[in-house]
């Protein structure tokens, strides 16, 4: 299959503003989902309790299946009608919607599943999100320079929320008398320094996503296709697609079926990250925030030497690499125990997770054909999200059959195993010699 990226004129101020809505991303990935709300709904919502820990695993693997239903279709649909950014705008509204109604969320166990209910719907229209964000890496990238790029973004998300993470930690959780937090003194009764945070996060989401709309412009519709497909329609060219996807090109399928497992393991690492970190290692629920941030200033480093790599050697070595890496560390995580260990071991696991997500995705922009990108970014999501359920679920059925935090890791590493297994035979894009816009970064 051809490349997506054709070597148009770049300038830096698309793909700034491209990367910027990756920095502002990381008030939900960071800031909601990893480090301070979801700690906030088990460890203080929930009361510790393992079940509260399983609720938040099966709650997303349930998202998990919404948008394995509707991300393909919705990325054709914004292909065929030329409304990429359009989409991406909606739907990072909508996600900015749920994480400012997670204020309502009070510190009472009565509120646990209101707060499940906004993650996952938070959830869904984040994914619905990014499989949009994703496909307009080929409008700021040509095939020589779309590793960087992509990993530029990445690394972005996770400056943000390092940016982000010390702004909340430091304003309003750190310190304090116990009823005030933070140096603006927030009051912490009811948990609202916390429900503060969510409200912070959206204003921070929308001022970095605004950029986007305003520099990128629209995508053309594709003009050999149908503009306007119902849903049923949509569903029926999808399968159609889908054959002759696998006649064409069997290795992207292939890819999409071996990825789908891996980045499921990727995003359950963040998701139940500092869950584990508070829960098992004994971090303080506010020094777990300084393990964010030291976190993704290591993500970040390891995203921009990836990208780096990448445009060099190919995709598939440094998504091999990094999950040998992770499985490595994970395995190392299962036996030690304290603070020091997870701070060592942890760090050294989200080193190899940048890269593995930002070459992911270059993986697949360097297979997709012109006008198709949305279509297999939806897809993209989709087999992620098919098998989401599979770290989650895993994660939560451990713990509720072991009775402790620790024992989810297990699941983890398997679902991370299984996707290194089934990238091994499959065979890499094909590298361009490509001169591109190697000046934009």
């Amino acid at each position: 299959m051809q490349s997506a990226v054709q070597p148009a004129p770049v300038h830096r101020g698309m793909v700034v503003a491209w990367a910027l809505w990756d920095w502002g991303s990381a008030a939900y990935n960071a800031v909601i989902l990893t480090f301070v709300f979801s700690v906030y709904l088990t460890d203080a919502v929930g009361d510790g309790r393992p079940e509260a820990s399983a609720a938040l695993g099966y709650a997303i693997g349930a998202a998990g299946l919404l948008i394995a239903l509707l991300a393909p279709v919705l990325g054709r649909r914004a292909d065929t009608a030329g409304r990429r950014k359009f989409a991406t705008g909606v739907w990072t509204g909508l996600t900015i919607i749920t994480m400012a109604g997670l204020f309502a969320v009070r510190d009472d166990a009565g509120h646990l599943w209101l707060g499940l209910v906004l993650l996952g719907l938070g959830s869904i229209v984040f994914e619905l999100a990014s499989v949009s964000y994703n496909a307009m890496l080929s409008q700021v990238a040509t095939p020589a320079t779309i590793g960087r790029i992509s990993g530029f973004g990445w690394a972005m998300g996770y400056f943000g929320g390092i940016v982000l993470l010390l702004v909340v930690y430091t304003g309003f959780i750190a310190g304090g008398d116990g009823e005030r937090a933070g140096f603006l003194g927030v009051p912490t009764a009811d948990g609202f320094h916390i429900r503060l945070v969510a409200l912070v996060a959206a204003v921070w989401f929308l001022a970095f996503a605004l950029p986007l709309f305003a520099a990128v412009p629209e995508v053309e519709p594709a003009p050999d296709r149908p503009a306007h497909l119902g849903v049923a329609g949509s569903y029926r060219a999808l399968v159609a697609d889908l054959r002759a996807l696998y006649r064409q090109a069997p290795h992207t399928v292939f890819f999409l079926g071996a990825s789908a497992l891996f980045r499921d393991g990727l995003a359950a690492v963040f998701t139940f990250g500092a869950v584990l970190a508070v829960g098992v290692y004994g971090i303080g629920a506010g020094d777990v925030l300084l393990f964010g941030v030291a976190a993704n200033v290591v993500a970040a480093l390891g995203a921009l030497a990836g990208g780096r790599i990448e445009d060099r050697v190919g995709p598939k070595p440094v998504i091999v690499a990094a999950l040998l890496g992770m499985i490595a560390a994970g395995v190392v995580l299962l036996f030690v125990s304290g603070p020091r260990a997870f701070w060592v071991f942890g760090l050294l696991l989200t080193l190899f997770v940048g890269p593995a997500q930002s070459s992911s995705r270059t993986f697949l922009a360097r297979l997709a054909p012109p006008g198709r990108e949305g279509e297999l970014f939806g897809l993209y999501a989709t087999t992620g999200r098919a098998v989401s359920f599979l770290s989650p679920a895993l994660f939560g059925l451990s713990v509720t059959v072991f009775g402790a935090q620790r024992a989810g890791i297990v699941g983890i590493l398997l679902v991370l195993t299984l996707g290194l297994v089934a990238l091994w035979p499959v065979r890499p894009p094909r590298m361009s010699s490509g001169n591109g816009i190697s000046a934009v970064l």
